[in-house]
Formats: structure tokens, sequence, C-alpha cells
């Protein structure tokens, strides 16, 4: 069994397996009097939250102050001070976590693909380590969201958990025995811009999609996804939890739009399922609150996985909107 070192985060130890299952134990070291502590930072496009976790992933102290929008000095600065503040109310240093939009290329050292436009092509963990005066882990905000769920979350335990957020975007993730997989060109996760699996001919060619193709899952089963359906079937432009709670109802068009949603969704994990076999699908972002998914995406699903069965689970977070600044603390 693997030596458990004292006051470290939760570990993956060399138990053995249980007969007929495919994760292993989730062991958590003991907590001593002067175990590190950690700090996650969650950089969004309206607020930046910070948390300060024990490293048995008790929260201590929670912060939020506002972005400076567009402004990428002052967000630096903010981060900075942020980090400043936590430590001073803990009264000791801290490792530091930075979960952001976007991703820092492999090639170039460079933020690209955010939607906080203001850090893209911009070295922003150079920046951030100069600013607070020590190295710093950064990862993807949905890189993040994961490694909270996987580590003391809905996927505590098993061994390959693919994470997903599918809010106003959709993104993702992948940790595999508790370690984060980022993958040589920085794109594991990137689910949602693949082009939506096993469509349909009203489903083709598929709206455009802000990276510049056509009918990617994301321009599907987001939360502007779905209304954006909505809107081009029924001809009125509703928002997604009205749509959701008018299908409970009975309103035949919500009823239709919510079934064509589900299906999306269904074939869309179909695929990762098909390519990465996880153990736990977690879903995060607004639409993993709709509660009829948690049963018909994994009914449906199996039309597509390319398996005789599919032992694969899907959950929703346990952590909620606090998963991405809980993963950056653990990173």
């Amino acid at each position: 069994m693997a030596r458990l070192e004292c006051g470290g985060p939760p570990v993956w130890a060399n138990l053995d397996r249980v007969p007929g299952t495919r994760y292993f134990w989730l062991a958590k070291p003991a907590l001593c009097h002067n175990a590190p502590m950690r700090i996650g930072i969650d950089v969004g496009g309206t607020k930046i939250e910070g948390i300060l976790i024990e490293s048995d992933g008790r929260e201590i102290i929670r912060r939020r102050i506002p972005t400076p929008a567009g402004d990428y000095d002052a967000i630096v600065a903010a981060i900075a001070d942020l980090v400043g503040d936590l430590e001073r109310e803990s009264g000791g240093d801290a490792s530091v976590g930075i979960g952001h939009p976007g991703t820092i290329s492999p090639a170039t050292g460079l933020v690209k693909n955010s939607n906080s436009t203001a850090l893209n092509d911009r070295p922003f963990d150079k920046d951030l380590e100069a600013a607070i005066g020590r190295t710093v882990a950064t990862a993807n905000d949905a890189d993040c969201f994961t490694l909270s769920e996987a580590t003391d979350g809905a996927g505590a335990g098993f061994e390959t958990v693919f994470g997903v957020i599918i809010g106003t975007g959709v993104g993702g993730g992948l940790v595999v025995r508790g370690k984060l997989v980022r993958g040589p060109n920085a794109v594991t996760g990137e689910w949602g811009h693949n082009r939506l699996p096993w469509a349909g001919e009203s489903e083709m060619p598929g709206p455009v999609c802000y990276c510049g193709l056509n009918g990617c899952i994301e321009t599907f089963v987001s939360g502007p996804g779905m209304e954006a359906d909505f809107e081009r079937v029924a001809a009125r432009r509703v928002h997604s939890p009205d749509i959701v709670d008018w299908a409970r109802t009975g309103d035949p068009a919500a009823e239709a739009a919510l079934d064509r949603y589900v299906s999306r969704l269904a074939r869309g994990l179909a695929s990762v399922i098909n390519v990465l076999d996880p153990d736990v699908i977690v879903l995060g972002g607004g639409m993993s609150n709709i509660d009829e998914l948690y049963d018909r995406v994994p009914a449906l699903w199996g039309e597509w996985v390319f398996s005789d069965t599919v032992a694969t689970r899907l959950r929703k977070a346990m952590h909620g909107d606090s998963s991405g600044v809980r993963g950056a603390a653990w990173l």
C-alpha cells in the first residue's frame, strides 16, 4: 500500500480493487497541525472568487471581488491583492492555484481561447507569479471543476472522471487516478467543439459557432443553444429555465424542445464514452440543474455507445458553483 504523507491532498492509494468495479478507493491522509493550506482563485467575467481551504478540503475563508473587466493589469493586481488578503487573514503562507477561462498555449506560453478577452495573448501565469511573488499553478476553469469533483465531490473514488460544464458555453475536463490530464495541445475535454454526432437532417449543417465551425455540440446543448433551438421551432425567444418549467407543465413545444435537448446531450456524451470510457461523468453549470437529465440521458445513450452495456454513471456536481474555486485550490 502507498505511504500517505501527513498533510497532503487526497491521493490515490494502491489498494485492492473491489471485485466487479472499475474504481479505486480514494484515501485521505490525516490532517497535521502544521499541514499546509491551499488558496484557490476562480477568475470569471464578472467576479473573482478566492477560497482558502485546509489540506483535508475544509473551507476556512471565502472572498469575492468584482473583475476589472477589460483591464488585464488590473485583473492581475486584483488577484495578487486577494491572495495577500487571504494569507493575512489565515496567518500563514499557502499554495496558490488559479482557474481561468481559456488555456495557456504550450506553443507560445500565452492564454488562448478565453472569453475574457483581456487575458488572450498574455503570459498570465508568469505575470501572476511576478505579482504574487511565488510559483502558482494555473488551469482552465473546466479543468478545475473536474479536479474538484474528482477529488472530494461527485467523482471521488472513481478512476476516470470526465467533468462537463453546460451553461452559457460547453466545456469539460478529464481526471485519471486523481491527476488532471492536460494533453500536449491543452485542449483535453473540449468535447463541445466537436460536431453534434449522429445529426439528423434538421440538425445539418447546424448553427454557426463562435469558433468558426458549424454544428458544434455547444451550439445545441448550452443554455443559449436550447433557447435558440426553441426559437427556431416555436418562433419565440424563451429563457432555458422557463422552457424546462413549461415542459414539466405539459406545454407541447417545450416538451419537444426538452426531448431534443436530452437526445443531443445523450449523443454528445455517448461519443465521449466511446473515446474515453469514463467511470463517471459529472455535470456542472446552469443546465446541470435539469433533474430529468440524470435518468433520461443514460436511458438513451446506450443506442450510440459501442458496447452491449454502459456502466458509466451520470452524476450532478456535489460542490455546485464552488467546484471551480475548490479545484483551483487542489491544483
